[in-house]
């Protein structure tokens, strides 16, 4: 497994693909908290708060994630080395998670220089230090593991065609469907149920600085799911 996450790792800064992944993620959000007028402008927002932060970090990562992982198992395929790979003396699902873990740390090192947002936000609140560091915490928690699901779909995602933009659009669609789509529906249908398989509604549960074991679950719950279907997926290929 080590072995595969460092050569996805390797292959992220060995191509500008690493670099571009994390410079678009604070790009975007540099541009929309501190430059562009409109609602999730911090300036403008008058409270010493992230929120806007964690309102719109989750539609950026919709798109940056699948264009992370659509390559992973796609362009394997794409170039027959797939059933190479499959020939090693390594399991499937240590393939599955050394590809994951892969994505997964570069997202985690895009996030981490919006600590700095943190920071700043600790400087301009009046008095110092006016911050709600529980709910920026939980915000954080519920982000890390809104991604680690995200990165899941977006893999399985990749397992199901060697065209990298099929992959794409393929995570894409599921992200969304899960993050906002059951949300919608559940709230059409007035069906609760629904309403807790939307990951919105976890993800701002956690938000609020309460780290719930149903919400914990729930998010670990996806990502396993998606990540065995990744294997069964992998399992079904020509060796």
């Amino acid at each position: 497994m080590f072995a595969i996450l460092k050569k996805e790792i390797n292959s992220f800064f060995s191509s500008p693909i690493g670099y571009l992944v994390i410079a678009i993620f604070l790009l975007l959000n540099g541009l929309f908290l501190w430059i562009f007028k409109g609602e999730f402008n911090i300036l403008d927002y008058g409270f010493a708060d992230l929120s806007p932060f964690f309102l719109l970090a989750p539609w950026i990562l919709i798109f940056l994630i699948p264009a992370v992982t659509m390559r992973s198992f796609s362009d394997e395929k794409k170039q027959g080395t797939l059933e190479l790979l499959l020939t090693k003396p390594i399991s499937a699902i240590h393939i599955v998670l050394g590809k994951y873990f892969g994505a997964f740390i570069l997202i985690l090192l895009a996030l981490l220089p919006t600590l700095l947002y943190v920071y700043t936000v600790y400087q301009l609140g009046d008095p110092i230090g006016n911050l709600d560091i529980g709910s920026t915490l939980g915000s954080y928690f519920g982000l890390l593991f809104l991604i680690a699901a995200y990165t899941a779909i977006g893999i399985f995602a990749s397992t199901l065609s060697d065209n990298q933009i099929v992959a794409f659009i393929t995570s894409v669609f599921l992200c969304f469907l899960f993050y906002i789509g059951l949300e919608g529906i559940a709230e059409f249908t007035s069906n609760n149920l629904i309403d807790q398989l939307s990951m919105s509604a976890h993800y701002k549960s956690m938000s609020r600085g309460v780290l719930d074991t149903r919400d914990i679950i729930y998010f670990l719950s996806v990502t396993v799911f998606f990540l065995i279907l990744t294997k069964l997926n992998l399992n079904k290929e020509p060796k």
